[in-house]
């Protein structure tokens, strides 16, 4: 028997659920990118919110492609568990925010609809760096595949705004990218450029992209864990079922066009400038994670708490967490970045969370500029060496050979094609240009 509202009256006592009616919400978020991660992450500030009183914030999900979550939550209405998992402790929580999951390959009216309806007021991402169709030198692609893109949806579902009078929207980049919000305006704003400039005016008048840091471990959810989650919901199986870790950090620029949750009421931080804690989490907690992978996996580890716990790996990882990443961050008042760092190892330690390193190691052509490139850069300007970052870069390159198996990378075709050597210059140079391997070459050329 799957998890569904009739069901779970019975769940057992030591599980909370949703403490209001979601049968009377409203819809008032499109979420792109309805993976584990947000399952996990802001749909859980929004299910607080909403049982704290809001409301009207329920979540449309949106899938680019795959069918795969729409076919796990919509048969459960979009319930869902989440087990959180610390040592040998699991606490389990059933998640209400989420109304439906519609496929965008195949709902392509209903997606545009959701955009464009009144209700609607929050459009929010986690399509990954890939699912911002970049180049290299950080423009759109000029031609779109199909136009199957973000993109797409978005201008049609803003320009029936716009027709309909209505108000704009807060566009909000929940992603690991730097300056994510300027990015994701940027991006649109070259796609409505070509395609309808008039909408670009109204989007730039009327829209707002604040930027935000998300932060929190959810690695895949395996099988396994899906047997563990129906014998805690005693017999009831959730095949959306997400595990993560106690840490949740969510900082978002105070800049919206219209109403939005309290979000800040349960431990978001409304900021007016996220760059510095953007720029600690990818610099030092995606970083390690990066370094982790390629290196953890050369070495024969699965797993990033088996990764940081040999004794030959940990030294490196300190080492770029505090010594290469740390410095180079210009640091907000409230931010301790020493503690941040001891929480970081802290965490990567929880071996209840079977993080899989081939899991980070995904797609790393879109996130090593961000995560290491610019750490590089910053320390080569004051003279200084990045042993660790060094010894990452060329277990990325043995990666990208194929040293753990076939390459998962959005570029893995072009990747499979260059001539790499041991010289991290002239690889970093054939991967991202003479730009990139600027950041690792003493005199800047």
């Amino acid at each position: 028997m799957r998890l569904s509202p009739g069901a779970i009256a019975g769940l057992p006592a030591g599980i909370s659920r949703p403490a209001y009616d979601r049968i009377r919400q409203k819809a008032g978020i499109v979420h792109f990118g309805i993976g584990a991660f947000h399952r996990a992450h802001q749909a859980v500030y929004t299910d607080d919110a909403m049982n704290a009183g809001a409301r009207d914030w329920g979540i449309t999900g949106v899938s680019l492609r795959s069918a795969a979550v729409a076919e796990q939550l919509n048969p459960q209405a979009g319930l869902y568990s989440m087990g959180v998992r610390s040592g040998d402790r699991t606490t389990m929580r059933v998640i209400g925010a989420v109304q439906k999951v519609l496929v965008a390959s195949r709902d392509a009216a209903a997606v545009i609809a959701a955009v464009a309806a009144p209700q609607t007021h929050i459009i929010s991402f986690t399509i990954t760096e890939k699912g911002y169709c970049r180049r290299a030198d950080g423009s759109i692609e000029p031609a779109l595949a199909n136009d199957a893109s973000v993109y797409r949806f978005l201008r049609d579902g803003l320009a029936q705004r716009r027709k309909r009078g209505l108000p704009g929207a807060t566009l909000l980049s929940c992603d690991n990218l730097a300056r994510n919000g300027a990015q994701l305006q940027r991006l649109l704003g070259e796609y409505l450029d070509r395609h309808d400039p008039a909408l670009g005016d109204w989007v730039a008048a009327h829209c707002t992209f604040p930027s935000s840091m998300v932060d929190r471990i959810v690695p895949a959810t395996t099988p396994a864990d899906l047997d563990a989650a129906q014998a805690a919901l005693d017999g009831l199986r959730d095949a959306a079922h997400v595990v993560t870790e106690p840490f949740s950090q969510w900082v978002i620029e105070n800049r919206f066009a219209g109403p939005r949750p309290r979000w800040e009421d349960h431990r978001a931080e409304l900021v007016t400038d996220v760059a510095p804690y953007e720029t600690a989490k990818l610099r030092m907690l995606n970083g390690a994670h990066s370094a982790l992978a390629y290196i953890g996996l050369r070495a024969g580890h699965d797993f990033v708490h088996q990764a940081v716990m040999d004794p030959q790996i940990r030294p490196i990882i300190e080492w770029l967490i505090r010594v290469e990443a740390a410095p180079s961050i210009a640091a907000a008042p409230a931010q301790d970045l020493t503690a941040y760092a001891d929480a970081l190892l802290t965490r990567f330690e929880n071996s209840a969370l079977d993080h899989r390193l081939m899991q980070i190691a995904m797609d790393g052509s879109q996130k090593i500029p961000q995560r290491w490139l610019e750490t590089l850069a910053w320390n080569r300007a004051i003279g200084r060496e990045c042993p660790a970052i060094i010894a990452g870069l060329m277990a990325w390159f043995a990666h990208i050979k194929g040293a753990n198996g076939p390459l998962d990378d959005p570029r893995a075709a072009e990747l499979a094609q260059l001539r790499l050597d041991d010289d991290p210059v002239e690889n970093i140079a054939a991967v991202f240009g003479r730009a990139g391997a600027a950041s690792l070459h003493p005199d800047g050329k």
